[in-house]
């Protein structure tokens, strides 16, 4: 490359002196190629190459050192200062720390809560709805919970299960039920018992038990024994809530379900359908009976009342029974009874074709007295 100037310093040599090396000036001593990673225009004595370290450590997030400090998020970053030239980092940390003191003891109950206070673990007071202060958090701490809301269990919990219950005949019946309650007293309910819903189940199923025990098995199938089921499971349950202070309240009992076991339905209802065969027929000879004592009692009294005319005038009543009976016995006939001569009695045409197209009556003729 004559007559150019190397890129790595120093010239290509003068006067065709080729064996002089590149770099190198009389008087100096010698030098060799200049460092490319340098800054242009600066000296390379003294200073050494970068290594990958100092590379990354200028690019990093911290970025390019400066004097006088470094940029924003870098190791010499500052918090603002006040106007006073004070910090205003302890004003951050107590307004942060007023916020949390003012958040956890001030507690708004609704109408429907209540809530219990615990004084470094140990329960003090119940609060009632409204908007009530506490001592802050860890020293005080609220646990609010709802009192007036409805809650339910449903015994047994899976559709597919089966509650076999034995009645008081030696029977069993597959019954599911519901039970509602709610919360009487918090402060029983939350420290009282380990855990109060498992005991409101347990006590609705030995309530329940108890109670059909005593019960035939028609009357879990029917709605007036059902009531009184579910009456006599409900007072059972609070009696037995209130022995432990459970602190809860009982609102009700209702049954879904009242049917024989799976293995038994076909035989159960068959006997059921002789039942109520057999029912039925009573019911019908109760009814024919009824009917046969009312006309009975309702001859009795007429007679009563024909013998008491009796006791007046015997002939003439007797007279009387006499023309009734044989109006009422020949009535339902088809003869004709001609007691005298000279008599023709009126015979309706229209009867006689009918008669006549039937059977020819039979005619009776008695002969005058004395003949």
């Amino acid at each position: 490359m004559a007559g150019k100037k190397s890129p790595w310093g120093g010239g290509s040599g003068q006067g065709g002196d080729g064996d002089k090396p590149t770099g190198t000036e009389s008087g100096d001593k010698p030098k060799g190629p200049r460092n490319p990673w340098l800054p242009p225009g600066g000296s390379d004595e003294g200073r050494r190459a970068p290594n990958i370290e100092d590379i990354f450590k200028n690019r990093g997030p911290e970025g390019p050192r400066r004097s006088g400090g470094g940029g924003p998020g870098g190791p010499n970053f500052r918090f603002p200062q006040r106007p006073g030239g004070k910090s205003w980092f302890p004003l951050a940390v107590i307004a942060i720390v007023g916020i949390g003191l003012v958040a956890t003891s001030v507690h708004l109950i609704g109408p429907q809560q209540q809530a219990v206070v615990k004084t470094l673990g140990d329960y003090t007071r119940t609060l009632q709805p409204g908007l009530r202060i506490t001592a802050p958090f860890p020293i005080e701490t609220v646990d609010v919970e709802d009192v007036e809301g409805v809650r339910s269990v449903r015994i047994p919990g899976g559709d597919s299960q089966a509650k076999l219950i034995l009645t008081g005949d030696q029977n069993l019946v597959d019954l599911s039920y519901i039970v509602r309650w709610n919360i009487k007293d918090l402060a029983d309910f939350k420290f009282r018992i380990v855990d109060p819903i498992d005991t409101v189940n347990e006590a609705a199923e030995a309530a329940m038990r108890a109670s059909v025990a005593e019960t035939q098995l028609d009357e879990t199938f029917s709605g007036q024994g059902r009531a009184a089921i579910e009456q006599d499971v409900r007072e059972r349950m609070q009696r037995t809530l209130d022995g432990y202070r459970a602190g809860v309240r009982v609102l009700g009992v209702e049954i879904e379900k009242a049917d024989p076991p799976a293995q038994v339905v076909d035989a159960f209802r068959d006997v059921q359908v002789a039942e109520q065969n057999a029912d039925a027929a009573r019911n019908q000879a109760r009814g024919y009976a009824q009917q046969v004592l009312a006309q009975a009692e309702g001859e009795a009294e007429a007679f009563d009342k024909v013998y008491e005319q009796y006791r007046l005038a015997p002939q003439v009543t007797r007279q009387r029974l006499y023309y009734e009976t044989m109006e009422r016995v020949l009535s339902q006939t088809d003869k004709t009874i001609v007691e005298t001569d000279n008599v023709t009695p009126y015979l309706p045409l229209p009867e006689i074709q009918r008669r006549a197209q039937r059977t020819a009556p039979d005619t009776v003729v008695t002969a005058p007295e004395g003949q």
